[in-house]
């Protein structure tokens, strides 16, 4: 198989449920902002050195090892691509539940997550188009493709932005509402993602098993270098290790529902970078749960010790 044919295949994904998948991620964003409270952001703001941390690790440092991971790799340019996609994103819908699970703060967590996600609004097509436009293979792609950003910012502000807002809203002022409605609508609207990515692969099952091995590989080594990159940049600024966990959480849990989305509204689920991503989608859940689990054990241990 040549790289043209995959770089070429687009994805069978219809309009109706590329609806569907807008809603699910906006119900996903807005029970996640119902955990959010002002108060979390105050008592960070006072020490703010964790959320910088945070947003460097996301937004500057996982967009430069990608890179310099796809530098290396050359892979297929669409599966570049998608990896560059994967890293302009936001931290995942689930990495307060794993963080929480893996006992990291879990006040750094959420907070980094209502940033990042304000930030994309801006920075994750800004993000595509600086690291695309940077590596001729995917330059090319997004010549062809000729996104409008504009169109961008207003989709990933809809969809990211607006949600967030009423949940925060909805949090301030009706708060044990807010915290009843998050405990089930949180959940349920991440499983109705994960059937819909799964969808996605069922109806696509023959490019699926063509290219799972090649993609499976580049997704465990992209996923790993993520955490990390968050890991090691808190070991340098010296950061506590309940600060550390969550910042590598951060970085290696990434919003695939957002990427899949603009993958499917702008580049018409390109084979490549609809692939990469949606098994991105699936891998994260497991190793951002088996990093948790390691984590969760070694502090019984510690307090086994003690």
């Amino acid at each position: 198989m040549t790289d043209t044919l995959l770089d070429n295949v687009h994805i069978n994904f219809d309009s109706e449920a590329l609806w569907v998948l807008n809603i699910v991620l906006a119900f996903v964003m807005f029970g996640v902002a119902l955990e959010i409270s002002i108060k979390d952001f105050k008592e960070l703001w006072s020490k703010p050195k964790p959320i910088l941390i945070g947003v460097l690790s996301q937004f500057v440092l996982l967009p430069l090892v990608t890179f310099i991971l796809i530098l290396i790799l050359k892979p297929y340019p669409s599966i570049a691509l998608g990896m560059i996609m994967v890293a302009a994103c936001p931290g995942g819908n689930i990495s307060n539940f794993i963080t929480h699970l893996a006992g990291g703060n879990s006040a750094l967590s959420v907070c980094l997550t209502a940033i990042a996600t304000l930030l994309a609004v801006i920075m994750t097509p800004l993000s595509l188009e600086f690291w695309g436009s940077l590596y001729k293979p995917t330059a090319q792609i997004l010549e062809t493709v000729a996104i409008a950003p504009f169109e961008m910012v207003k989709l990933v502000a809809l969809l990211l932005g607006l949600p967030l807002f009423l949940g925060m809203c909805l949090h301030h002022f009706r708060p044990k509402l807010a915290l009843i409605l998050a405990k089930g609508l949180k959940p349920l609207s991440l499983l109705f993602f994960i059937a819909l990515v799964f969808l996605a692969l069922y109806n696509n099952m023959d490019i699926f098993l063509d290219y799972i091995f090649y993609v499976f590989w580049i997704v465990l080594l992209h996923n790993l270098l993520a955490f990390f990159t968050g890991f090691s940049i808190s070991k340098i600024f010296k950061l506590n290790q309940k600060n550390g966990k969550s910042i590598t959480i951060e970085t290696g849990i990434q919003n695939s529902g957002l990427g899949l989305l603009l993958i499917f509204t702008f580049f018409d689920g390109l084979g490549g970078m609809a692939l990469l991503t949606a098994f991105w989608g699936i891998w994260h859940l497991v190793s951002g749960l088996l990093l948790a689990g390691y984590w969760s054990k070694s502090i019984v241990k510690k307090e086994t010790l003690a």
